[in-house]
């Protein structure tokens, strides 16, 4: 695609050359060429993780990042409110699993803060196994919490997928404008047809 700003032979690469995505582009690929000038400076050697600038320019290549982003925007409310149920439960279940498993097991479910790592783990499904309850109602509780937080966490991914659903609906709905008579290609095929 061809810019009008960078249409003259010297200015416009100038002006292209000192844009923003071409100085993170040599900005990534200067600290490349430093040790070949026989300087070994270590120190500068952590100009390389300039190169992780390029990151920035992903935004620009894919429309799906920019669809994320809007389904994240639009499901905001539904995902903050997730993140506070699940808050809320992990603090609910840990407080229970520490009344429970205190006295069972002093050095491990010593705090309620202890007893948030065995939540934590257990919600996510993660469970290292380094703290497990020990007692029948510790171990019925644990259940349910494990059963809970596979819902908790598919929870935001149905929300996440409706967004995708309406925002490719959406897209479809989108009128395309014929640059020659004016009227929508959308609706003179359908009426072909």
């Amino acid at each position: 695609m061809e810019h009008i700003k960078y249409k003259s032979p010297i200015l416009g690469r100038i002006q292209y050359a000192l844009s923003a995505s071409m100085i993170i582009d040599q900005l990534s690929f200067l600290p490349f060429y430093l040790p070949l000038g026989g300087l070994d400076l270590r120190i500068i050697r952590a100009v390389r993780l300039v190169r992780l600038f390029r990151i920035f320019k992903m935004g620009r290549y894919t429309q799906s990042l920019s669809m994320l982003a809007n389904v994240i925007k639009t499901k905001k409310e539904e995902l903050v409110i997730t993140l506070f149920s699940g808050g809320v439960l992990l603090i609910i279940a840990s407080s229970m699993m520490y009344f429970i498993e205190r006295e069972a097991q002093p050095d491990l479910f010593g705090s309620i803060l202890d007893a948030i790592w065995w939540g934590a783990a257990t919600l996510t499904s993660v469970d290292y196994g380094d703290v497990y309850p020990v007692t029948l109602l510790g171990k019925l509780m644990g259940l349910f919490i494990a059963v809970v937080g596979i819902g908790l966490f598919a929870l935001p991914a149905g929300i996440i997928a409706s967004g995708f659903a309406s925002e490719l609906q959406k897209q479809r709905q989108k009128k395309i404008i014929c640059p020659h008579c004016g009227k929508d290609i959308n609706s003179t095929t359908k009426a072909d047809n």
